[in-house]
């Protein structure tokens, strides 16, 4: 037997136990159910495990693995046994790209586009982004905050235990800060984990307009403001010719650096402005978007570790031809992570397991590579080491469907067939 506090790996590394020595006195115990635990590595599609056991201890899973394997010795201490009725159980799911708190709407936007304009045609003449930073900045903190709620608890319903927003429609102090509070206020009121991410360098907002190196400054003042006021969990930008170029947002990049921050990017969306290789150069959590990455850049990547988040909704609503190019992700071995980048301008989405299906049939994931990116490479995009993946001493963040394989998650289009989410080793 293993020391106490040790983790003793079972014949297949896709489960592991804790053993004695570590655990509370009462367990909680889901049996009867087939468990995609997502861990990398083993000798089954989905690391998966049928007639499964989950144990939980308090927030953590404790142990996972075969029914017949769990110990006796922890079987004994089960207080609570959940029997799963035979459900699907996966990781929670991790929404690692969103743009939720905002006030308005874009769908005149919408109609104008599928009348001809393009997204870069309506940005420049005073729509887009800045359309959105309007209306939040008009809205109060408790109007965002209920019209946010609204689009979180969509999210939630699908299985969600952890999700990133990002400000970037305030683009002043006082905004992108009631912006961040928005957040972080969602975070405690709701049963999901909740990371902040500041996006001050989204778009220039009208007061500084044809004056982006004005505005980068102004960046600079709010970000260590914001920083100090525990706001703030990672920085990202958006290196685009119809906002930012490389040498801003490697100034932005090198004020989060000095602070400590994690650094994400809106990255080749558009165009190859090397954005890429300008992330890696920094160790990016991750690269978004990324429809125009270079060979070069997705070498920078791979190097670096950065997760490319590829946004299926976006591509879909802009109607966009250009696919990422997913044979040289592969190819380097960049993790793949998805997510809703639900916005009001690109991708007005709540529903990850959309996203799921569109990643498949668009950009031809495979199913297993498609629930591999709304679990353990969407935690690797938000630099979470303690979720993603069914496995001893990691979160008890979890979900039971009414599905018996794994691929009916991204087969079924949106058809939500959730039973029951644990988070943090509760049934919520």
């Amino acid at each position: 037997m293993a020391h106490a506090g040790q983790v003793r790996h079972g014949p297949d590394p896709q489960y592991t136990c804790l053993v004695d020595g570590v655990l509370s006195v009462s367990l909680k115990l889901w049996t009867h159910c087939r468990a995609a635990t997502m861990v990398p590595g083993g000798t089954s599609a989905y690391g998966l495990v049928d007639d499964a056991a989950l144990l939980v201890d308090g927030e953590a899973l404790a142990w996972v693995g075969p029914r017949s394997e769990l110990p006796t010795t922890l079987l004994d201490r089960c207080t609570l046994h959940h029997d799963a009725g035979g459900a699907l159980v996966t990781p929670g799911l991790i929404d690692c790209h969103t743009h939720l708190v905002y006030g308005g709407d874009r769908a005149a936007e919408f109609e104008m586009r599928l009348n001809g304009a393009s997204y870069e045609d309506i940005a420049r003449a005073g729509g887009g982004i800045t359309s959105t930073v309007k209306a939040t900045r008009e809205a109060s903190a408790q109007e965002l905050q209920a019209s946010s709620a609204k689009r979180l608890q969509q999210l939630i319903g699908e299985g969600v235990t952890t999700i990133e927003i990002k400000s970037g429609y305030g683009l002043a102090l006082e905004q992108e800060r009631k912006c961040l509070q928005v957040a972080r206020t969602l975070g405690h009121t709701y049963a999901v984990d909740m990371r902040t991410t500041f996006l001050g360098a989204h778009a220039v907002p009208p007061e500084f307009a044809g004056h982006p190196d004005a505005y980068i400054d102004a960046v600079f003042q709010m970000l260590p403001i914001l920083h100090a006021e525990g706001l703030v969990d990672a920085v990202d930008g958006f290196c685009e010719r119809i906002a930012f170029n490389p040498a801003q947002i490697e100034r932005v990049f090198k004020a989060a650096q000095a602070l400590g921050l994690p650094v994400k990017l809106h990255a080749e969306q558009l165009s190859d402005s090397g954005g890429a290789q300008l992330a890696a150069r920094f160790r990016a959590l991750s690269c978004d978007h990324l429809e125009w990455l270079s060979p070069e850049g997705a070498r920078a990547m791979a190097a670096a570790g950065t997760v490319a988040v590829l946004l299926p909704g976006a591509f879909y609503f802009l109607r966009e031809t250009k696919l990422p190019p997913m044979d040289l992700l592969r190819e380097c071995g960049i993790p793949m992570a998805i997510s809703t980048d639900c916005n009001p301008g690109s991708s007005p989405c709540t529903s990850l397991l959309l996203m799921l299906n569109m990643a498949c049939t668009l950009f031809r994931f495979t199913p297993e590579e498609a629930l591999a990116g709304v679990t353990r490479n969407a935690a690797a995009a938000l630099g979470l080491k303690d979720r993603g993946v069914l496995a001893a001493g990691l979160r008890a963040d979890f979900v039971l469907w009414d599905f018996q394989s794994p691929a009916e998650l991204s087969y079924a289009l949106g058809n939500n067939q959730r039973l029951q989410t644990v988070f943090k080793g509760q049934v919520v």
